[in-house]
Order: C-alpha cells, then sequence, then structure tokens
C-alpha cells in the first residue's frame, strides 16, 4: 500500500520526493504552489520532472495540493481566477507526475446553495477545458466549518456527473472530515463502504487524506489529531484501511510532525495497522 504524509516543497518538488522517502513513505502530498496565495507559479519543470522519476523509479505515488483560497464555488466575477490557479496547479502535477490535485469542495456564501453548486461545475468545466492532460480534479470533502456544501457523497457525486467531463474528475477522502461532518461515525466503515459503492463514489476514490479527529463525531469542526490519539481510534482506522478501495490509492497523513520534525514513526504506526489485517 501506499502511505505517507505531506511534505514540504522547501527543497524543491524533487526535494520533496526524496524528503518523503527518506522517512519511509511510498506516497507524499506537497504544495504545487504557495498555499496561502491566489498567485500562480511558474513551472520548473527540470525540478518536477526529476520530481516524477524520482518517485517512478522508488515505486512513490503523489498529489499535489491546492492553495487554501482556492474556491470553485465563488460568484462569476471571481471564476477566472480560480481557473487560472487550477490549471497552473494541474499542469505543475502531471510534470510532478502525481496523480492528481486535491482542492476543497467550495464555500458559498450566498442564500441560494443551489447556485454554489452550479459554480463549482461551471469552474470545473472552464478548468477542463482549458487543461487537457493526465492530471485530475480531486475533490475533497468538508468538515461543515463555515460552509454546509461537500459533507455528503451524494453531493460530490452529483456534482462530478453534471461536469462536462467528469473522467477528469476525482475525489480525496479526508476522514477526519467525513467523521466530523456526520459522515462517517467510524465503526460503521462497513455500511458507508456498502453505500460508496451504490453511490458510485469508491470507483473514483483517488486518494486518501488519513486524519484522527481532536473533536467527536458529528462536531463540523476541522481539527486533525494524529492516528490513534483523537475520537476516530486506531481500531475505526484499521478497518477503513481494510478496505480494497484504499489498497492501490496514495494515503496521506496531515498531522502534526513529531519531535523529529517527520511522520516517520506515523507512518510506521499506519504501516503495522495495515500489516495486523492480514
Amino acid at each position: 500500500m501506499y502511505i505517507g504524509a505531506h511534505v514540504s516543497t522547501r527543497g524543491g518538488y524533487l526535494g520533496a520526493a526524496k524528503k518523503a522517502f527518506s522517512i519511509g513513505a511510498t506516497a507524499f502530498q506537497y504544495f504545487p504552489m504557495n498555499p496561502r496565495s491566489l498567485s500562480t507559479k511558474s513551472l520548473n519543470l527540470g525540478d518536477a520532472e526529476a520530481c516524477a522519476q524520482f518517485s517512478r523509479n522508488h515505486g512513490m505515488l503523489s498529489i499535489g495540493h491546492a492553495p487554501y483560497p482556492l474556491n470553485p464555488a465563488v460568484d462569476d466575477g471571481e471564476r477566472n481566477r480560480m481557473v487560472q490557479l487550477l490549471t497552473n496547479g494541474l499542469e505543475i502535477t502531471e510534470a510532478c507526475g502525481s496523480i492528481g490535485l486535491v482542492v476543497h469542495f467550495g464555500k458559498y456564501v450566498g442564500k441560494d446553495p443551489l447556485q454554489g453548486y452550479k459554480n463549482i461545475i461551471q469552474c470545473l468545466n472552464s478548468a477542463t477545458r482549458a487543461y487537457q492532460g493526465p492530471s485530475l480534479i480531486l475533490l475533497e470533502n468538508q468538515a461543515g466549518e463555515g460552509a454546509q456544501l461537500g459533507l455528503t457523497w451524494e453531493e460530490m457525486v452529483q456534482v462530478r456527473k453534471l461536469c462536462e467531463q467528469p473522467l477528469k474528475v476525482g475525489f480525496c477522502l479526508d476522514t477526519c472530515h467525513a467523521f466530523a461532518s456526520g459522515l462517517w461515525r467510524g465503526y460503521d466503515w462497513k455500511e458507508l463502504e456498502a453505500r460508496g459503492e451504490i453511490l458510485e463514489y469508491l470507483p473514483h476514490l483517488k486518494a486518501l487524506h488519513l486524519n484522527d479527529s481532536v473533536y467527536p463525531y458529528g462536531s463540523r469542526r476541522d481539527r486533525h489529531a494524529n492516528i490513534g490519539t483523537g475520537y476516530i481510534g486506531n481500531e475505526n482506522v484499521q478497518q477503513l484501511l481494510a478496505s480494497k478501495y484504499v489498497k492501490h490509492i496514495p494515503i496521506v497523513l496531515e498531522t502534526r510532525t513529531a519531535s523529529d520534525g517527520t511522520h516517520r514513526d506515523e507512518i510506521a504506526l499506519v504501516k503495522s495497522l495495515v500489516n495486523t489485517n492480514h
């Protein structure tokens, strides 16, 4: 299985891949551009291609994460900026050999949530018209903090189906968000998995953010805890890790680093939970 963590790009994209490999990861996530800004980034093709080659050589999978201000649910006036960011991120993730770009589902502040969904679909359509490569937009479920969109699999599946090019859109499941939003109770993965198959969500799951939750089920609070230290617990994480849908996709920790500044021990813990399943 492909297990790893979010890593810094301070040493470039190749540096991120090497950092992940050095801590025992077989998967990693990185920010293709500044995570706090709406600025696009010029692509250092040599660095990105070296990252892709290193990842191939060491059997690693990767995903990029879009900047936090990227909001596909915004109205017309702001959409062009979001589309530019999306296409820029997709071009960089493609060059780095990554599966795709993780994008938060979106926050809509207007009175009619239906308009929010329409905005997301229009934004995704514009981006997939502009970008023709293999990198996927990976819609991430939300915790329900400050926005009520993107909490259910039904919404995410429907938005994907209504896109002009659904094959360019996949999903990234965040376990903390799923728990906080009320989607996953922790102990009921088998039932949730059966529903995810029927809804056709899980067949398009391309990445997993593996995080425990600081707050209880249904809290609508997005606070990640290290694996086994929150309200989800190791037993429930273990049940999820036994799913066939996570066997061949990147599983990425977005938790606090340990005292050594890395996720080395936590990656080893997750691997041990997988091995106990067998």
